[in-house]
């Protein structure tokens, strides 16, 4: 069983910066894909970014140049950096893993999260 724990949402104003965490227990890093999402009420869950067990990273288009997921694998965290935070990055983020990353791709993986909100707004 793994158990992720996100941290670091909050309010910030626009044009700000948060530092999204996320630390699994167990040694996973070395074989797990991972990934954050984030969703809005009324709307479906996205994939903001991917890093693969081997450090590729992959980002939606609407975050692209803003956001930067990263990983610790010696502290079992990834991270999400969010800067130049727009009004419409307003959501609940959750990050997830799953040795699979087509499960990662396609919203599917098996672990997930309980998700930290994450406001934009003056």
């Amino acid at each position: 069983q793994v158990s992720l724990v996100e941290s670091g949402g909050g309010l910030v104003q626009p044009g700000g910066s948060l530092r999204l965490s996320c630390a699994a227990s167990g040694n996973i890093f070395g074989i797990y894909a991972m990934g954050w999402y984030r969703q809005v009420p009324g709307k479906q869950r996205e994939l903001v970014a991917l890093i693969t067990s081997a450090g590729s990273t992959t980002y939606a288009d609407s975050v692209k140049g803003r956001f930067t997921i990263s990983r610790d694998n010696a502290k079992n965290t990834v991270y999400l950096q969010m800067n130049s935070l727009k009004p419409e990055d307003t959501a609940v983020y959750f990050c997830a893993a799953d040795q699979s990353l087509h499960k990662i791709v396609v919203l599917t993986p098996e672990f997930w999260g309980q998700g930290t909100q994450v406001t934009v707004s003056s």
